[in-house]
């Protein structure tokens, strides 16, 4: 469940007729008192495409990109994310019950660059007159 801090961009609400909802998620800290709260948490920080910063049990903060994620049991010891820190060159495999907390603290790269916003700059063009329209693709990085 999102908190009042997330929303749905204007963009997203375009989105839902084309079957896909993206969340604003930038600055979103989830809540982990459950383990159904860890596990949506960890499945919207593997969605998200930015970076977040993990706090563990034992104090330490990794900033970093979850990329991968693994769950071979019920258990949070069972549950794993991989993670591809901001300031190492090694990869981080990070069991779920270590994880104190989620803070999605980068820029969603993929925010705003939906196909729905494509077709809108297309039709914009199309109905300014334009000839030829081309929208090559924005790039991911500003």
């Amino acid at each position: 469940m999102l908190d009042s801090n997330t929303s749905v961009s204007p963009e997203s609400k375009a989105e839902e007729h084309l079957g896909v909802v993206h969340e604003n998620l930038e600055g979103w800290v989830p809540a982990l008192a459950s383990v159904s709260e860890i596990h949506e948490a960890v499945e919207k920080a593997f969605d998200y495409r930015g970076d977040l910063t993990i706090t563990l049990k034992d104090g330490q903060k990794i900033e970093g990109y979850i990329f991968d994620r693994k769950i071979k049991g019920p258990s949070l010891t069972d549950c794993f994310i991989r993670v591809m820190p901001k300031d190492r060159p090694n990869k981080l495999s990070i069991a779920y019950s270590e994880i104190a907390g989620l803070a999605f603290t980068g820029r969603d790269t993929a925010a705003g660059k939906s196909f729905a916003a494509w077709v809108k700059r297309y039709n914009e063009k199309k109905a300014a007159g334009e000839k030829n329209i081309g929208i090559d693709a924005e790039p991911l990085d500003d």
